[in-house]
Parts: C-alpha cells; structure tokens; sequence
C-alpha cells in the first residue's frame, strides 16, 4: 500500500498542480513523487517514491539504493534497478533507468515502502565493485549510517567469487579503517 504522504504526478493532482504547491510551499518533490513540506524524508517514503518505476517486479540497487538507505542526500539522475523476480521481464528502455537483468537473490531484498531494496550490506558491495568515484562516495556515506552493513558487506565479499571482488574489499576496507580511525581519534 502507498503512502498518503506520497503525490505522483496525475493520480491525485495534476503535475501542474503538484508543481503549483511546490511553489507555495506546501509540497517538495522526493524522488518521482511530492510530499508535504513538513513531512520527514523516511527511507520508506523515498522507496515509495519509486514505486511507478520499479513496480513489484524490480529492485532498486547500487546507487539508488543507496539514496533510500540514505546514503547519499539526493536521488541519482538514473536509478539502477534488476531484476527482483524470477521470471525475465520486458522492460520498456527509460533514459531515466539502468536496467541489469540479472535477478537478485531473495536474501538480498528487503521491502522498504512498498517496493523492492537491495539490503543495505549488499548495497556496498556492489557500490564498492563499481570502483569510480561516486559510486566510492555513496559507499562512504552509507557506511558512515550502517556501520555494521560495511563488515557485513566484508564478509560476503569474502565468501564469494566476484567480478572486481579485491578492489571492493580494499574499498570497504578503507571505509572501515577509516572509521574506526574516527572513533578511536575521539574516545582516547
């Protein structure tokens, strides 16, 4: 069930209007959708806010993820979304949407408003696989909310074979040792 708090363009309001109660303040945009101004940005309003793009067949992932976990302050240009299900699907090219077939396994989805997540422990690894700097970044950011997901992330790196498996461990590593630098910088 979608939040109340959630306005998408032409199912209540228009977009005119949506944009019109932006301007009076009223509303914001969160991701595809409008909220109240004085609503707090949950992870479950954010992932809410995908719910026309993702529907109940795909998952957000890598960066996207990231930003409904909040890791990162403001939604990516192009959501990554895979598969979340079985079954292949035929999903209609959007500029808006990176699109990798691949399904992620069950244990690695979690419903969060409504729709499909990548967990947050397997949200940095694949963030930390991608390798540039902002992918590098969001992982960071996302570590600094979850420590625990960074050693969880660690531990199934290590456990598996991966594509770019060695440049995310020393990522996630990094990441790791650099906050526990900060917390042992502050209690001494």
């Amino acid at each position: 069930m979608r939040s109340p708090f959630l306005y998408f363009a032409d199912e209540r309001l228009s977009r005119a209007e949506l944009t019109a109660a932006c301007l009076d303040g009223d509303l914001v945009a969160l991701g595809d959708a409008y909220i109240p101004a004085d609503a707090v940005e949950t992870a479950a309003l954010r992932a809410g806010s995908l719910a026309e793009t993702l529907g109940d067949t795909l998952a957000a992932t890598h960066l996207s993820a990231a930003w409904v976990h909040g890791g990162l302050p403001l939604p990516p240009s192009r959501h990554t979304v895979q598969r979340g299900v079985p079954r292949r699907l035929h999903v209609r090219p959007d500029r808006r949407v990176v699109y990798r077939d691949l399904q992620v396994p069950g244990d690695d989805l979690q419903l969060v408003g409504g729709v499909l997540v990548t967990t947050p422990e397997r949200t940095l690894a694949d963030l930390a696989r991608v390798g540039d700097d902002e992918h590098t970044e969001a992982a960071r950011l996302l570590a600094e909310i979850d420590a625990d997901a960074a050693y969880e992330a660690i531990a199934r790196l290590e456990a598996g074979a991966l594509p770019h498996k060695r440049a995310a461990l020393a990522c996630l590593r990094a990441l790791v040792e650099e906050r526990q630098d900060e917390v042992t910088r502050y209690t001494s």
